[in-house]
């Protein structure tokens, strides 16, 4: 070859390698990862994370507890605080309901039980954060209080406390079985004077969870000095343990954990650390840690960025936790014991959180553990009788809405990670969506969830809407047609809760729309949110959304409305609702799509604006750094990809939304030994803008990236403007969401018209199906052609549904109600507008509550006195008088502590005929409702009845802390 054709080929593959993908290297690591993890982010201000030593997805949670109890104790740690009461072995990252906390151990210099939280003297000790290390896998403390200074290191299900004393002498440490949540049952048993075996049965958010332990001592305990009285050979729930210390070496403890036995609990502590010192068992959850965050690796001269995203990356693997001894054992749902070594199994599921971003970040960086969270669901479906809604320690805690096991089996599914059995999935998806309980009934019956049948009525109803179109697609890639066909149908029911006037998701009250309607409003109708906050929420047809709208110019300007809306909302105080921009709450889940739905009206500038805003203003290096809880990796798997550039919309469709990358270069390291490789040219604070995009070397002018792509290894190239640029905004590169297939008729519904009325109410019948035909019928009389209003003057039932081409809707059925024209009611007092139960006459109405004030049927009365009078409109005799009260005191409704009966002839001078006194402070958690009654009241016209606010919450209730006050609610006083 002669020096010119090798000049030729040199430039040839000059040419090639620039046009190849391969070409871009991966993104490198400057200094070991963990060093970027900063686990005080979150711990401070709402975010409810703690920062002590835990594993990936760990079953132990070793970590301080300086907070005993209260909304921002739930993670048994906040950065305001300033002692400690001890270190306790397990703990949630994040959530909303406080539980864990189990297994106190404290260091200190003399043998007190008391923890020091009543202001008396107590084992907790002062500290300081100048004193304090908290790292992946590790934690270090200096307590002042005792001079101790303490380490803390873990493996998956075992940990070792390192505690260093002043001096040899006075060498304590309390064993308190007690800390945080009710005991159900615990016991502390001596084996040898190095060795404590015993377990704790507690109840809280998980209302029977059991743990036992075995704790191992470097050094011997010379005597115990107990708190109560002995059984056994050691018994008690707190122990002081004085240890024999001479030379005044570190004491340490080893402990291992197991919700099996103590056998369990020994088994583990011997396989992952005995035989291991302190320093060995840090290395390997230090390394284990680094191989985790490894999974991405990204490039920014911006630490603040970095250690941002490396944090968040570590929050998401901080749960699903763990819940298997190394023998394959665990505690089922049905707190029995159960066996597997075939797949890992789990507790600790966040799914109305989680299945938003965090699952599927998990499907592309943890797809073998994404098989396990699977095969987890069934085997809980099998113990238990349905996949779980929010599990914890094999309970199941009924808390929050939807089904949301089902979207992340099927989004697994359908990306082709199936190592489970996906027939019994798709049966246990099915059970999910069929019961009949929160609601489901109704949903099945109506196509919606009407607001006096089910709280949250709104937000339930959008929820299993897209959970039923994920069943839909897995349906259809199994070729299940007729389930396809079913669960299509029922993915289209977030119809029926549109209401066509003011554009928002709105309750249907008896087939009317709740009222008055204030869509910045936070109230039983919607999940932790408002009006504003739910009525995006159809990522499954957003095509259909737009529709309903009026086009995409609607969905734009409804989009633009929401971020710059007034922030402050009304109704209901909701802690939740948090990080706003305008209406856009980010701190809470149900607006995490929201800022990515320009992308699908073209007009992905925006998009970039808002993701960008919400990056680097919602995220920050420091304690205060998450602006809402951090709910078990959700607020943190959403700013991993969305910095990364793309965000899951629809999890089911296989798409990512792309927004606008953060960091100069990212790297995902997949499982498969691929790697996908984003690269930012160009980018820099004021350069937000995507000017164009190229996959794997070629243009990429749609705005969103299939999963494929990504697991398929290769490189997404972005080069970044300062101007909003044309890419994405022309017709047909935007992304869809469609339903074009079995479409159903919304139901039609009562625009006007009183459910109760005096002398007559006029109705109004309306669609948001245009050209729909409106059927309608009176008691039980034929149905005919709705076309103009009709009038209804005394009790009635209407029927209506409607009709397009070979469509047709269920039929509803309405039943009016007509006040005694004679009777009215004056209110002395403000009820709140959201339990406003249909207006003034709703004391009156004729209508009876049940136990469950989320229906809409109470009027509540927040921190006031109820005064109301009733006209009977003359003078009548008076045999019976009853008026109903509700109890729900975990939703801060009470008794009142005494109620007035007075009469009166003229309406100006009342004779009181009783005072009904209730016991209303005490602790009762039985829900009820209480009458007051009282007969023979004589001939009056005028009857008053005052009932006497409890006010501020009793000291043992949740809501004492936060300065809390009471609510009565009343329903119907009826008059005979």
């Amino acid at each position: 070859m002669n020096f010119r054709q090798t000049s030729i080929l040199v430039v040839i593959l000059l040419f090639f390698n620039c046009q190849n993908p391969s070409s871009i290297s991966e993104a490198q690591k400057d200094q070991p990862l963990i060093t970027y993890v900063n686990p005080f982010i979150g711990t401070g201000g709402h975010g409810h994370t703690y920062p002590g030593a835990t594993m990936p997805f760990g079953m132990m949670q070793l970590s301080p507890d300086t907070r005993l109890e209260g909304w921002d104790g739930c993670s048994g740690y906040h950065y305001t605080d300033s002692y400690i009461y001890g270190f306790s072995h397990t703990h949630l990252s994040g959530t909303g309901i406080s539980d864990y906390g189990d297994i106190l151990l404290m260091p200190t210099n003399e043998p007190v039980f008391n923890n020091g939280a009543d202001g008396k003297k107590g084992y907790r000790a002062h500290f300081s954060h100048d004193n304090e290390i908290a790292e992946p896998g590790y934690y270090k403390v200096h307590l002042d209080s005792s001079n101790i200074d303490v380490e803390l290191t873990v493996a998956q299900r075992s940990g070792i406390h390192k505690y260093e004393f002043p001096s040899a002498e006075n060498q304590y440490v309390i064993l308190d079985l007690e800390h945080r949540d009710k005991v159900l049952d615990a016991k502390i048993d001596k084996v040898s004077d190095t060795e404590i075996v015993g377990y704790r049965h507690s109840e809280a958010w998980a209302k029977d969870q059991r743990l036992f332990y075995v704790i191992k001592t470097s050094h011997p305990f010379k005597d115990v000095v107990q708190s109560t009285p002995l059984t056994g050979t050691f018994g008690g729930r707190r122990t002081a343990l004085h240890f024999t210390n001479p030379n005044n070496e570190p004491i340490y403890f080893k402990i291992g954990i197991s919700a099996v036995d103590v056998d369990g609990a020994r088994k583990n502590l011997e396989t992952e650390v005995l035989k291991k010192d302190f320093e060995t068992v840090k290395k390997e959850a230090q390394e284990a840690w680094e191989s985790q965050l490894e999974k991405i690796v990204v490039e920014s001269e911006d630490t603040d960025k970095k250690t941002n995203f490396y944090t968040a990356l570590y929050h998401t693997m901080l749960a699903p936790q763990l819940y298997q001894d190394v023998d394959g054992r665990y505690r089922g749902m049905d707190l029995e014991i159960h066996k597997t070594t075939d797949f890992d199994y789990y507790s600790v599921f966040s799914l109305w959180d989680t299945y938003r971003a965090a699952h599927p970040l998990y499907t592309i960086i943890e797809q073998d553990r994404t098989n396990d969270f699977i095969n987890t669901f069934l085997a809980k479906y099998d113990e238990g009788g349905i996949m779980p809604m929010w599990d914890l320690a094999g309970n199941y805690t009924d808390c929050m809405i939807g089904y949301h096991a089902v979207p992340v089996v099927a989004d697994a599914y359908l990306k082709g990670i199936r190592d489970y059995d996906a027939e019994k999935a798709f049966e246990a998806m099915k059970h999910s969506a069929t019961r009949d309980k929160f609601g489901l009934e109704a949903y099945k019956t109506y196509g919606f969830i009407p607001v006096d049948e089910e709280s949250e009525s709104v937000s339930k109803t959008l929820e299993y809407a897209y959970d039923d179109w994920t069943i839909a697609q897995m349906a259809e890639a199994m070729g299940k047609t007729e389930d396809y066909k079913t669960y299509i149908q029922r993915a289209q029911y977030y119809k029926n809760v549109f209401d066509p006037e003011t554009q928002f998701m709105r309750g249907r009250f008896r087939n009317t729309w709740f009222a008055p309607f204030d869509p910045y409003e936070v109230n039983f109708n919607y999940t932790e949110a408002n009006a504003w906050q739910y009525s995006f929420y159809v990522p499954q047809d957003v095509s259909g959304f737009i529709n309903l709208l009026g086009g995409k110019k609607q969905l734009e300007q409804k989009l633009d409305e929401l971020f710059t809306a007034k922030t402050e909302t009304s109704g209901r105080e909701q802690s939740d609702i948090t990080g706003l921009i305008g209406q856009y709450a980010h701190g809470n889940e149900p607006s995490h799509h929201m800022a990515y739905l320009y992308n699908f009206v073209n007009k992905p500038h925006k998009t970039q604006e808002k993701v960008h805003q919400i990056l680097t203003e919602l995220y920050t290096n420091d304690p205060d750094g998450i602006s809402g809880n951090e709910d078990c990796g959700q607020m943190s798997a959403w700013y991993v990809m969305s910095s990364m550039g793309f965000y899951s919309v629809t999890p089911g469709s296989n798409q990512y939304i792309i927004g606008t990358p953060l960091f100069d270069k990212a790297t995902i390291n997949l499982e498969n030994e691929k790697e996908f490789t984003i690269v930012a040219n160009n980018l820099s604070d004021t350069n937000i803008y995507v000017e164009n995009v190229k996959l794997n070397g070629k243009k990429l002018d749609v705005s969103y990236l299939s999963h494929d792509a990504i697991i398929n290894g290769g490189t997404l190239e972005f080069t970044m403007t300062d101007n909003p640029a044309i890419w994405g905004s022309r017709e047909g590169q935007e992304p869809k969401t469609e339903i074009t297939e079995h479409i159903i008729l919304p139901s039609p519904f009562i625009a006007e018209g009183d459910i109760t009325f005096r002398g007559s109410t006029e109705i109004v019948l309306s669609t948001s199906e245009k050209d729909a035909i409106i059927y309608y019928a009176i008691n039980e009389g034929e149905f005919k052609v709705y076309d103009k209003p009709f009038t209804i003057s005394e009790d009635t039932r209407v029927k209506l549904y409607s009709e397009k081409g070979h469509l047709k809707s269920p039929v509803l059925s309405t039943p009016f109600f007509k006040i005694d024209p004679n009777l009215s009611i004056t209110l002395e007092s403000d009820y709140a507008n959201q339990y406003s139960a249909g207006g003034n006459d709703a004391l009156i109405d004729g209508i009876r509550s049940t136990k469950n004030y989320r229906t809409g049927s109470w009027q509540g009365y927040h921190n006031t006195d109820l005064i109301a009078t009733v006209d009977l409109g003359t003078e009548r005799v008076i045999y019976n008088l009853e008026v109903s009260f509700l109890q729900d005191q975990g939703a801060w409704i009470f008794l009142p502590t005494e109620v007035d009966i007075l009469t009166s002839t003229d309406g100006i001078n009342f004779t009181k005929n009783m005072t009904w006194e209730f016991d209303a402070a005490t602790k009762d958690d039985n829900i009820k409702i209480e009458k007051v009654k009282l007969s023979k009241l004589g001939n009056k016209r005028y009857v008053k009845i005052i009932a006497k606010k409890l006010g501020i919450l009793p000291k043992w209730h949740l809501g004492h802390p936060l300065d809390g006050r009471s609510w009565i609610f009343a329903d119907e006083i009826s008059i005979k």
